[in-house]
């Protein structure tokens, strides 16, 4: 569940640049590592926006996050992303799923069976459906149910998971954004033995999903800037990309030539400042 879910999907460890290129040095001052800490757990939950949730969702989620096997804040990143991209790759991570796909580094697979929710199995006996309950520019909520009939347990190993995206984002003086967000995760296994291994391998769990989440976030920064920078490449990309329907890869191609004009009337802006 958590290597779908702790980065949207997990892509197993996408490849960066040499350096972290296109990752900004407050990106690197930040801290790596996440917090499974009880007063970060009751923060997040009093944060929960459960008054624009219908009383299903508030269920839903109060039903795994006052109650989790594990939690975790996964570590704040700070990335330079164009929001418009940001929001897109957030709710649509087969896109990324995809791309990952593409570039031959994940077995991962996603189909959309419906506006707000996937399908997801990573090949090794993992599945799970991931709902999206709600979403703001500064929030998103999903919900996994799932369940792990692999080599390493005698019988299926079923479970669920919430997870809090919180965004927020900063203007710099050319014009361009900066994203800062995290994600908090509520697991919760529906099996005694599960459980007891799940709470014993807890900050091993916590430390790959930090991994992972950290991975993704510099990927989404190189996703942004080569959209920006050379969007007739990353148009052929959304050409070409598998596991993604034709409704989201034209919305994708949309916000890479939105992202690539935005950019362009920064650079403009600037040149008439000199």
């Amino acid at each position: 569940m958590t290597a779908f879910c702790a980065a949207h999907v997990d892509a197993d460890e996408p490849r960066e640049s040499p350096n972290h290129r296109g990752q900004s040095a407050h990106d690197q001052a930040l801290d790596q590592t996440g917090s499974s800490s009880v007063a970060l757990r009751d923060a997040a939950v009093k944060r929960l926006p459960m008054q624009r949730l219908t009383r299903t969702a508030q269920k839903r989620i109060l039903d795994i996050a006052q109650s989790p096997t594990i939690y975790r804040q996964l570590p704040t990143q700070a990335i330079d992303c164009d929001q418009d991209m940001f929001l897109f790759l957030t709710r649509n991570p087969e896109v990324l799923v995809g791309m990952w796909d593409l570039m031959g580094i994940t077995n991962v697979q996603c189909k959309r069976t419906g506006p707000y929710q996937l399908d997801a199995s990573d090949g090794s006996g993992t599945t799970c459906r991931i709902d999206l309950v709600y979403g703001d520019p500064t929030t998103h909520i999903y919900i996994a149910n799932g369940s792990y009939d692999g080599k390493l347990v005698a019988r299926p190993i079923r479970g669920s998971g919430v997870f809090v995206v919180t965004s927020n984002y900063a203007h710099g003086p050319d014009g361009s954004t900066q994203v800062t967000g995290k994600i908090d995760c509520f697991l919760q296994l529906d099996s005694l033995g599960a459980d007891l291994i799940a709470r014993t391998f807890s900050g091993l769990i916590g430390r790959s999903a930090d991994k992972n989440f950290v991975e993704t976030a510099r990927f989404m920064t190189q996703v942004s800037q080569a959209s920006q920078r050379n969007p007739n490449a990353m148009l052929d990309v959304a050409d070409r990309i598998p596991q993604v329907n034709d409704h989201t890869r034209r919305e994708f191609a949309g916000v890479i030539e939105e992202a690539a004009i935005r950019a362009r009337e920064r650079v403009a802006v600037l040149l008439k400042r000199r």
